[in-house]
C-alpha cells in the first residue's frame, strides 16, 4: 500500500471511533489504586443552621442518623479499597467539621493549616492543628492569609491549583508557594455554586496531571489556562457537575462520586478508571461530597 493509501486507511480508522477521547487510546496500562492515608470526620453533630453558600438552606431540615449511615458507608469503601482513614473529633458547636478536607493541606507530610473565610467555621482550624501536632506531624504552619484546605488547593503531579473567588484569598497561593515549594497555579472560580475548587475540579491520577472539571465554573482566563496545561481533562456536563459530581476522590483507579453524577461514569470507564456511585444526599443539604468529607495526609 503507498502513502496515499496509508492516508486514506488512517482517515477512515479515525473516524470508526470517534466517541473514544485521544487520552483513552494512548494509554494502554492498566490504571493502578495506591493506598491513601485520609482523615474523615464523622456527622456526629451535623445540622444546617445557617447559610454560607447557595447549598444550604435551614429550612431543610437534616436527616442525621442517615447522614451518618451516608458518611459510614464511604469511610467503609475507603477502608475496603485498603485506604487508611484516621478520624477527627467531631464537636457540638462546629456543625461543618464533617466537612474534613477544608481543614489543611497536606504535602509530603507538610502541614499548611486553614484560615475560614467565615466565622462560623474559624474554630474548625484549630481543631485541625491540635489533631496534626498530636499525631507527630512536626511540620505545621498556621495561615495568615485566608485558605480553605483541600476545598480551594488541588494536588497534582505538576502542580498546586488554587481556587480563589468566593473563600480563599489570592494571598494565600503565595503562602502556599513558599510553604511547599511547588508551583501554584491560581484559577478564578465565578459562579457561586462552585465556590470550592473540590466543587468545580477533581484530580484524577496525581502522578499523571490528569483531571476533570467543569469550564463554566472559572473565568475565561482561568479556562484558558486549564485547557493548556491539561489538554486532555475529562470535561464535565452540567447536570453531573450541578450533581456536585467533580467533588470526587480518585485513587489513580476507583474514583468515588456522588451517584446522580451517572453522566461521568462511561467518560471514567473509558479512561480506565472504575466510578464508584455513592449517595452522601444528607451532607449535600451542608454543600459538600465525597471530597468535601476527605482530607488526604499525603507523606
Amino acid at each position: 500500500m503507498g502513502c496515499t493509501g496509508l492516508r486514506a486507511r488512517a482517515a477512515q480508522v479515525a473516524r470508526e471511533e470517534p466517541s473514544l477521547p485521544r487520552i483513552a487510546r494512548d494509554l494502554r496500562t492498566p490504571r493502578t489504586a495506591r493506598p491513601r492515608r485520609y482523615l474523615m470526620c464523622p456527622p456526629a453533630h451535623f445540622k444546617v443552621t445557617y447559610s454560607i453558600n447557595p447549598w444550604m438552606d435551614p429550612a431543610k431540615p437534616v436527616d442525621l442518623p442517615l447522614a451518618l449511615a451516608q458518611w459510614e458507608d464511604l469511610r467503609d469503601r475507603y477502608r475496603s479499597f485498603g485506604h487508611t482513614v484516621e478520624l477527627l473529633e467531631p464537636r457540638p458547636d462546629l456543625p461543618d467539621m464533617v466537612f474534613a478536607a477544608n481543614g489543611a493541606t497536606v504535602i509530603d507530610g507538610r502541614v499548611l493549616g486553614a484560615r475560614f473565610a467565615h466565622p462560623e467555621r474559624a474554630a474548625e482550624a484549630e481543631a485541625h492543628l491540635d489533631w496534626f501536632r498530636a499525631h507527630g506531624f512536626t511540620t505545621v504552619h498556621e495561615p495568615s492569609h485566608i485558605n480553605e484546605g483541600e476545598g480551594d488547593f488541588a494536588v497534582t503531579a505538576s502542580y498546586l491549583l488554587a481556587g480563589r473567588g468566593f473563600r480563599s484569598s489570592p494571598l494565600s497561593h503565595d503562602e502556599a508557594q513558599e510553604f511547599f515549594g511547588r508551583p501554584v497555579i491560581g484559577l478564578d472560580l465565578v459562579d457561586p455554586r462552585y465556590y470550592h475548587l473540590d466543587t468545580a475540579l477533581c484530580v484524577l491520577d496525581d502522578a499523571a496531571d490528569e483531571i476533570m472539571y467543569y469550564p463554566p465554573a472559572f473565568s475565561p482566563g482561568s479556562r484558558a489556562v486549564l485547557s493548556r496545561l491539561f489538554p486532555d481533562a475529562l470535561i464535565a456536563e452540567e447536570p453531573d457537575a450541578a450533581a456536585l459530581g467533580l467533588n470526587a476522590v480518585s485513587d489513580g483507579h476507583h474514583v468515588l462520586l456522588p451517584q446522580a453524577a451517572a453522566g461521568l461514569f462511561e467518560p471514567l470507564r473509558a479512561r480506565g478508571f472504575e466510578p464508584v456511585a455513592m449517595d452522601l444526599g444528607e451532607l449535600l443539604k451542608g454543600g459538600g461530597s465525597v471530597k468535601c468529607c476527605t482530607q488526604e495526609l499525603r507523606s
